[in-house]
């Protein structure tokens, strides 16, 4: 029964393990491709409000050239006006991206513990409840995206949060459901009921191969595709004249500190 239950860790970890290392990032690919912010980001029509609780500044806010920090206009160059608009205008372009490839993410997920729900409940009531669970659950996510990333909030932590919410209920109940089935198939010394489970595992490894290690590919190249468009912003914001009180350049979306400094203990 081992390759029964590493079939349902791998699928459940091909689901959600990417999301949850990224559950304060807005894109991590690899250790070369890993940006993330220190602010929640507000973007509507007004246009783009960085807020935090610590640090500083804690409110940065832009639109059209225009920059307020901390609730007080700032003069700025032409260039710099130029600058932020070229900012606010990725900022824009870039969330929607974001929530594409979460809901994406989702989907893939969710199709991984669907794969694994049909596989391997055996009561046909308990696996239509396991379904009905899977299905609610992934509305409810998506809905939770929608609200937030699909409508230009990114929040900190929000997007674990989302995911986490949605999905430790019903993957608590399906890998309960999953292992009692096949502790009991060993327990009972049933060869042929073994046998089908087994048959059912090679099924579940082909359906993951197929289907959900080929999808989860395609969303790794668009997350990739996100790292220029994230390192012309940290670009941007170097570029501006502007700078705070203490001399720092403004930074608002950046690579993550972590991975830069592991980058440096490397070329060491």
């Amino acid at each position: 029964m081992r390759k029964t239950i590493s079939l349902l860790t791998l699928a459940i970890g091909v689901a959600f393990g990417s999301q949850a290392q990224a559950h304060d990032r807005l894109v991590h690919v690899d250790h070369q491709c890993s940006f993330s912010t220190d602010y929640d980001v507000r973007v509507d029509a007004a246009g783009v409000a960085f807020n935090r609780d610590d640090g500083a500044p804690t409110k940065v806010f832009m639109h059209d050239g225009q920059l307020r920090v901390d609730g007080r206009a700032v003069d700025v160059s032409a260039a710099d006006a130029a600058r932020l608009r070229d900012y606010e205008r990725s900022v824009r372009a870039l969330l929607p991206e974001v929530a594409g490839i979460a809901r994406e993410g989702l989907d893939i997920g969710f199709s991984a513990l669907t794969a694994v729900a049909t596989t391997f409940a055996e009561d046909g009531d308990e696996r239509s409840r396991l379904l009905a669970r899977l299905n609610r659950d992934h509305a409810q996510a998506l809905s939770r995206i929608d609200a937030g990333l699909g409508s230009g909030v990114w929040t900190q932590h929000d997007l674990g949060d989302t995911i986490g919410d949605s999905v430790e209920g019903a993957v608590s109940e399906l890998v309960s459901t999953v292992t009692a089935g096949a502790v009991k198939a060993a327990l009972s010394g049933d060869q042929a009921r073994i046998a089908a489970l087994e048959a059912r595992a090679d099924s579940l490894d082909k359906t993951i191969d197929k289907e959900v290690d080929a999808r989860a590919d395609q969303l790794e190249v668009r997350a990739q595709a996100l790292c220029p468009k994230l390192a012309a912003l940290d670009q941007l914001q170097q570029q501006l004249d502007f700078r705070l009180p203490s001399g720092a350049a403004l930074q608002l979306i950046g690579r993550d500190h972590d991975e830069v400094d592991k980058d440096k203990v490397a070329a060491r």
